[in-house]
C-alpha cells in the first residue's frame, strides 16, 4: 500500500444569531472544520481533523507543502508522519491531521479500532464531559448558566465545565460576586453532576487563589487554566496551595513544550489536543505525564472527528478519565460523518470498525462551503460602574 494523495477539506457553518455566544470580549459567529484525507492506491483512505482556530486555509497550505514528503510511502510506517514543532499553528494542525489520518488507515488495515491498536484491547466507550458555560452574559442572562446545567444533567453527563463569563470589567464583576454565582450553581446542581471551571487564562494570581480555595471546598473536579499560561511559577504555587486539581496545557503541541510545566509541578492534569499534537505525540505526552503521576484530559473543543481521535487516546491510557465534548459547536460537529457515532448517557460509543470507524458524508463542501474570515468578532460595551 502506498500514499497517492493528500487532500484538505475546509468547512464552515455560520451560527444563527441565537446560537452565537460571547465569552470575554469575543462573539463567536461561525464554526469551522478542517479535515485531512490521506488517499492510498487501495480503497482505504484515512481521515483526521486538525484544530482549526481560524487557520483552515493555512493548514491546507501546510498539508500541500508536506505532501511531497509522503507521496509513495507506506502509510503503516510510523516514521513517515510529520512531527509538530510547537510554535506554528498552521504546521502543527497539518501535521496533526496527517498523523491522525495515518492512525485511521492503520486501524482499517488491521481491522481494529485505534484504541485497540494502542493498548492491545478494545474499549467500547469513553466518559464525556459537557464543555460549555459560554452562553451566560453577566449583563443580560447570568442565570442561563443554571438552565444549561439542568440540561446536561437531564442528558446524563457526569461533569460540566463552564467558563467565567463575559468581560468582568464591563459589569463590575468581582471575585466575591463570581463566587456567589458559583455557589448558586452548586446549589442548583445539588450533587447530581460534578463541576469544573475554565478560567481561559483571564485571571490574576491574586484572583485565582481565593477562587481555587472555594472551588476546593465545594468539591469541584478541576480548575483549568486560570492564569496566563506563561506564569509557570504562579501555577506551581497555586497547585501546591490546594488539593483541587489544577489543569492546563491546551496550547502546547509537543512534549518539549510541556516539560517545563511537568518539571515544575504546575499541573495535576495536562490537556494537549490530538488536533494540534497528533495521536503519536499525544501518547508521548500521556506516557510521561503518567510517570509523573499526572492525568491527561485532552482538549477537544471543535468537531467530532477530532473528538474521536482524542477519545481513542483517552480509552487507551490508564491516566485518562474524560473526553471533552463541545456542547455549542452546532450541526457541523457531526455532519462530517456518513453515520455519526452514538452518544448516550454522557458517553461516546466507538463504532465497532477499524480505525476511527467513520466515513465522510457525501457533498460536505457543497453543504458547508468554507467561509473566509475569523470565527469570532470583538465586542465593545459601555462599562456599568
Amino acid at each position: 500500500m502506498k500514499i497517492t494523495k493528500l487532500e484538505t477539506i475546509c468547512l464552515s457553518r455560520m451560527h444563527a444569531p441565537h446560537e452565537q455566544w460571547i465569552t470575554a470580549q469575543y462573539r463567536t459567529v461561525k464554526a469551522d472544520c478542517t479535515i485531512v484525507v490521506v488517499h492510498t492506491d487501495t480503497d482505504i483512505k484515512g481521515i483526521g481533523e486538525a484544530s482549526s482556530y481560524g487557520w483552515p486555509l493555512n493548514i491546507r497550505d501546510w498539508v500541500d507543502f508536506l505532501a511531497p514528503t509522503l507521496m509513495g510511502t507506506d502509510p503503516e510506517d510510523p516514521a513517515i508522519a510529520p512531527q509538530p514543532v510547537g510554535n506554528n499553528r498552521g504546521h502543527d494542525g497539518a501535521a496533526a491531521g496527517i498523523d491522525c489520518a495515518l492512525w485511521d488507515i492503520r486501524g482499517q488495515v488491521a481491522g481494529k479500532p485505534v484504541n485497540e491498536l494502542i493498548a492491545g484491547r478494545p474499549v467500547e466507550s469513553v466518559q464525556l464531559y459537557a464543555s460549555s458555560g459560554c452562553r451566560y452574559d453577566w449583563r443580560y442572562n447570568p442565570d442561563q448558566l443554571f438552565q444549561e446545567a439542568e440540561e446536561y444533567i437531564e442528558r446524563g453527563f457526569e461533569v460540566m465545565k463552564f467558563r467565567i463569563g463575559t468581560d468582568w470589567s464591563w459589569d463590575g464583576i468581582t471575585v466575591d460576586r463570581f463566587l456567589d454565582h458559583v455557589r448558586e450553581l452548586v446549589r442548583v446542581v445539588d450533587g447530581r453532576m460534578k463541576l469544573a471551571l475554565d478560567g481561559n487564562c483571564r485571571l490574576t494570581a491574586e484572583e485565582s487563589l481565593p477562587i481555587a480555595r472555594e472551588l476546593d471546598r465545594l468539591g469541584f473536579a478541576w480548575f483549568e487554566e486560570p492564569m496566563p499560561w506563561s506564569e509557570v511559577d504562579s501555577y506551581t504555587e497555586l497547585n501546591r496551595a490546594v488539593e483541587l486539581p489544577i489543569t492546563g496545557g491546551e496550547s502546547f503541541a509537543t512534549l518539549a513544550q510541556m516539560r517545563r510545566y511537568l518539571d515544575a509541578g504546575a499541573y495535576d492534569v495536562v490537556q494537549p489536543d490530538a488536533g494540534f499534537s497528533g495521536i503519536t505525540e499525544l501518547l508521548r505526552i500521556g506516557k510521561v505525564a503518567e510517570e509523573r503521576g499526572v492525568k491527561l484530559y485532552p482538549h477537544s473543543w471543535h468537531n467530532g472527528l477530532m473528538g474521536l481521535a482524542n477519545g481513542h487516546v483517552v480509552a487507551s491510557l490508564p491516566n485518562s478519565d474524560y473526553l471533552e465534548l463541545c456542547m455549542i459547536q452546532g450541526p457541523l460537529q457531526w455532519a462530517f460523518a456518513a453515520e455519526p457515532p452514538e452518544i448516550k448517557g454522557g458517553r461516546l460509543y466507538f463504532p465497532n470498525k477499524g480505525g476511527f470507524g467513520v466515513e465522510l458524508a457525501e457533498g460536505l463542501e457543497q453543504r458547508y462551503p468554507y467561509l473566509e474570515g475569523i470565527y469570532s468578532l470583538n465586542v465593545e460595551r459601555d462599562l456599568i460602574l
